[in-house]
């Protein structure tokens, strides 16, 4: 209870009875929870609690929950923060459209108690305010070719443009540009960007490499056929 009570999450849906009952679960297990059913309230909640995890849902009348994590990644002060997409669609579009918008997981719901509670436990173990795990060099600033990297500002310089990137997006690119030319396997993407115990899509990595070559460029990312994926600058 002690370490859960530490955390602070910030739960959005339209329904009031998956509102309460998600709420009443997470509280139980003494996480200190807010709520929000619509995107705009969350976005204010969001910026006046900065929550450590804000679970959302999908389909919600006005601003949507794709909608809502595309403009909470545009804020500061909570580029730190978790966000798993809470929706009762399956398919594919649910899913790469989250990740494209920068969540870091999803979860289906109906689920069980039990279930969304070991899930929002195993995200919490990678918060890690104000740090980027998998970066090895000092300083703040990783140059790279024509990137620059900055990690205290959580955004990369190409030419003369500034990007601010999903933190999904960020954490992958510093992880391949912190070692140009190494091959890393899709595991230790995996494990590196997104954990150990989280649960993601198959596509989850494709996506994200995707978004990041049209932004950054198509050449800075070559695909090695079935190990992984490398920076070249």
């Amino acid at each position: 209870m002690e370490e859960t009570a530490n955390y602070k999450i910030l739960l959005v849906d339209d329904e009031p009875d998956i509102l309460e009952f998600i709420g009443y679960n997470l509280k139980k297990e003494g996480f200190k929870v807010s709520t929000a059913n619509n995107g705009e309230d969350a976005l204010k909640l969001a910026q006046s609690e900065s929550p450590h995890l804000i679970i959302l849902d999908v389909m919600m009348p006005g601003m949507d929950g794709i909608e809502a994590c595309e403009e909470i990644r545009k804020i500061p002060s909570l580029k730190d923060a978790l966000v798993v997409f809470l929706t009762a669609r399956g398919e594919d579009y649910s899913q790469i459209a989250g990740f494209d918008a920068g969540a870091d997981d999803y979860i289906t719901k109906p689920i069980k108690p039990k279930v969304l509670i070991s899930r929002v436990k195993a995200l919490l173990k990678r918060y890690k305010p104000g740090t980027t795990p998998m970066a090895e060099e000092t300083g703040t600033k990783v140059s790279v070719g024509d990137l620059i990297i900055d990690r205290e500002k959580y955004v990369v310089i190409s030419g003369n443009n500034e990007l601010v990137l999903p933190k999904k997006e960020f954490e992958l690119l510093l992880l391949l540009a912190s070692k140009p030319d190494r091959v890393f396997t899709r595991d230790e993407i995996y494990t590196s960007v997104w954990g150990d115990n989280i649960i993601v899509g198959d596509r989850t990595i494709d996506v994200h490499i995707r978004k990041l070559r049209e932004k950054i460029g198509q050449e800075h990312i070559k695909t090695i056929k079935g190990v992984g994926y490398k920076f070249v600058d």
